[in-house]
């Protein structure tokens, strides 16, 4: 009866449904880890969101890296703006989805070493080469607070570090990078850069440009991101489940059909002698 399964187009098919079997079953786990990687990220989030500003230097050093579980934590620092050697990174989007550039100005620490402080965005010029006109920060010693982030990375942003920019722009946020660029413009305080960077919170821009970066509780693109993959884990695994089922009831239904076409052409009366 079920000789059919031996059968070109049944043994393709057969083999599809083995392939897609454990593919959807793959890709649901994909989905459970993505789910459980954004829960982790938003606990750190939160819970650093939650915590007291404390000094930059008790989080991060010269060279070093930024640890996961210190990123938007919130931390101060004292010290000057170094705006005659500021960076702008391209490709960055405002709230409303316009694309521009984030501002990123060392910031010389009283002890001497340099922070990278990302100031917030502004919108691009009209010529994608002239380096563009920022608002000033406040001048003088004063104290900055921010959300600490780690360096950004191709592998873990998705942006592509291009190389051959006009000058004093940049794709990526790397104090590595971003020191050997200083040092080589001649800026004799990058020689400690200290590693990872800060989103500005304050002092607030005057007239709010730049335009200062939201908070991960204020930013919607990030709401429901934690929820939104374990349904899809579990569509993935109702697709896996339903792949076998739905083989089963196809050639249970082919079995039915051939076993009428064979009953009918039995009951065929045979043709008259001559």
């Amino acid at each position: 009866m079920y000789r059919f399964l031996l059968s070109r187009q049944w043994v393709i098919l057969t083999l599809v449904a083995l392939l897609l079997t454990p593919t959807m079953i793959r890709l649901g786990f994909w989905q459970l880890h993505r789910h459980d990687h954004r829960q982790a990220l938003n606990k750190v989030i939160n819970d650093s969101l939650a915590a007291q500003p404390v000094a930059v230097e008790s989080l991060t050093s010269v060279g070093g890296a930024v640890a996961h579980g210190d990123i938007y934590r919130r931390v101060t620092a004292k010290g000057h703006f170094d705006t005659a050697h500021e960076l702008v990174v391209r490709r960055r989007t405002s709230t409303d989805d316009q694309v521009g550039y984030h501002v990123l100005t060392p910031f010389v620490l009283d002890n001497g070493r340099t922070l990278l402080v990302n100031r917030g965005w502004i919108a691009s010029p009209a010529s994608q080469t002239a380096f563009p006109k920022i608002p000033a920060p406040a001048q003088g010693d004063i104290t900055v607070t921010g959300r600490l982030m780690q360096d950004e990375t191709t592998a873990a942003s998705g942006i592509k570090n291009v190389k051959g920019l006009p000058d004093r722009q940049i794709m990526l946020i790397s104090s590595k990078q971003i020191g050997t660029l200083l040092r080589d413009a001649g800026d004799t305080s990058a020689k400690e850069v200290l590693g990872g960077y800060i989103e500005l919170t304050s002092p607030a821009p005057k007239g709010g440009s730049p335009e200062l970066i939201p908070s991960p509780k204020e930013d919607t693109s990030w709401i429901g991101l934690g929820d939104i993959n374990l349904p899809y884990a579990i569509q993935w695994w109702l697709f896996a489940a339903g792949v076998p089922v739905g083989w089963v009831i196809l050639v249970r239904r082919e079995a039915r059909e051939r076993a009428k076409a064979a009953e009918e052409t039995n009951k065929e009366p045979a043709p008259a002698a001559a």
